[in-house]
C-alpha cells in the first residue's frame, strides 16, 4: 500500500530552538495565529510560517539520491526485512562512538539506539515526520551520537534547515548491506537471551520473509514466499526510459530470467523503479545470479535504443505500467 504524504497540523512544533528561515533572516517559530516576529504585522502562518510549513511537508522524491548505493537504501527501506550496513561519517566517529550501523528496523520501532558500549544503531523503516526522509534520518543520527549510552532516541520533526544524510555521511564511502535471516543483531549476545527479549526476537524472526541479496548485479534481492519466490531489483535508470526498455524486452520475449519465471510488474519507490519477477519455488537465490547478469546485458542494449516503440512494444509497456504500484 502506498504511504501517505505527511501533513502538518495545527501549531508548529518547536524543538531545540528550531527556526524557520525567511527572506530577511531567521525567526523563532511561534504559534500559527500569533504575529510574525519579522514585524510585518501578518500572522505567522501567513508570513514566515508558510516557509517552515512548506519545508516540513514538501515530499522529496529521491531522498537517497547522491548517497552511495541509492538502490540498496531504497531496498532496505521498503523491501528487506532484516539487514544492516556500516555507515561512515563525513567528519569521522566522535569520541566514545565505536561504530554507526544502519538497521532496517529496531526493537520497539525505535528511530535509533545508543548502545551501552556507545555504538549507534539507526533505524530505517520508521515513519518519518516530514516529507524528507534524509533530513529526518540525519537529525535522528546526530541526536543518537549525542545521547547517553544505553538509551533509545525518540521521533521528532527535524528542523527545516537541518542537515541531510548527504551532509553527514561520507559520500565517497562504500555502502555494503548485510542481509540477515533474523534480528539477532538487535542484541550483542543473542544466543544467551531469555524471557521477554528472547520472545520478541522469536516473534520478529518468524515474521521475516527469507531474503538474499544477489552478488552478480546491484540492488537485486531474492525473496521466498509460501506460494512462489520473487526477485525485486531496484534500478537507477530514469523511469520512462526504463519502462521503454523493459517493454522492448517483454515484447521480444526476453524479459524473463529463465524457464518458469515472469516479469510481472514493478514498484515505484523513492524515485526509483523496482521491477519484480515471479520465480518458481525451487529457484533459489544462487540460481538467479547468472540469469540476472545476462538480463542486465540485454537491458543495457535496450536502454541504448532510441527507436520509437512498435505497436507490440507499446502494448507491452501499457501492461507494465498498469501493473505498477507506488510504495512511497
Amino acid at each position: 500500500m502506498a504511504k501517505k504524504r505527511p501533513q502538518s497540523k495545527g501549531k508548529p512544533h518547536v524543538t531545540d530552538g528550531a527556526r524557520a528561515g525567511g527572506a530577511e533572516g531567521n525567526f523563532p517559530v511561534v504559534g500559527a495565529r500569533e504575529p510574525c516576529p519579522c514585524g510585518s504585522g501578518r500572522r505567522y502562518k501567513a508570513c514566515h510560517g508558510r516557509v517552515a510549513a512548506h519545508a516540513a511537508t514538501e515530499l522529496v522524491q529521491r531522498p537517497f539520491e547522491g548517497l552511495p548505493g541509492e538502490g540498496d537504501w531504497v531496498a532496505l527501506r521498503e523491501l528487506v526485512p532484516a539487514a544492516t550496513a556500516e555507515l561512515t561519517l563525513k567528519d569521522g566517529l566522535p569520541d566514545g562512538v565505536p561504530s554507526v550501523t544502519l538497521a532496517t528496523v529496531l526493537p520497539m520501532a525505535w528511530p535509533a539506539l545508543r548502545r551501552d558500549d556507545g555504538s549507534v544503531l539507526l533505524g530505517l523503516q520508521n515513519d518519518t515526520p516530514s516529507g524528507d526522509i534524509s533530513r529526518d534520518l540525519a537529525d535522528t543520527l546526530l541526536r543518537a551520537l549525542a545521547a547517553e549510552p544505553g538509551n533509545p532516541v525518540q521521533t521528532r520533526r527535524a528542523p527545516a534547515d537541518g542537515p541531510r544524510l548527504q551532509d553527514v555521511l561520507a559520500t565517497e564511502a562504500t555502502f555494503e548491506p548485510a542481509v540477515h535471516t533474523g534480528f539477532e543483531f538487535w542484541v550483542p549476545d543473542s544466543e544467551n537471551t531469555s524471557g521477554e527479549v528472547a520472545a520478541s526476537l522469536e516473534r520478529a524472526n518468524a515474521a521475516a520473509i527469507p531474503t538474499v541479496k544477489l552478488s552478480s548485479v546491484d540492488s537485486a534481492y531474492w525473496c521466498e514466499t509460501p506460494e512462489k519466490n520473487h526477485l525485486r531489483w531496484v534500478m537507477p535508470h530514469a523511469e520512462e526510459k526504463l519502462l521503454d526498455a523493459l517493454a522492448r524486452l517483454h515484447a521480444a520475449g526476453t524479459s524473463s530470467l529463465g524457464e518458469g519465471t515472469r516479469l510481472v510488474g514493478s514498484f515505484r519507490a523513492h524515485g526509483l523503479t523496482v521491477p519484480v519477477w515471479d520465480l518458481p519455488s525451487p529457484m533459489r537465490a544462487e540460481d538467479v545470479e547468472k540469469p540476472a547478469a545476462e538480463f542486465a546485458e540485454r537491458l543495457a542494449g535496450a536502454l541504448a535504443t532510441d527507436a520509437p516503440l512498435t505497436p507490440d512494444e507499446r502494448r507491452a509497456r501499457g501492461g507494465l505500467t498498469n501493473r505498477q504500484v507506488t510504495l512511497s
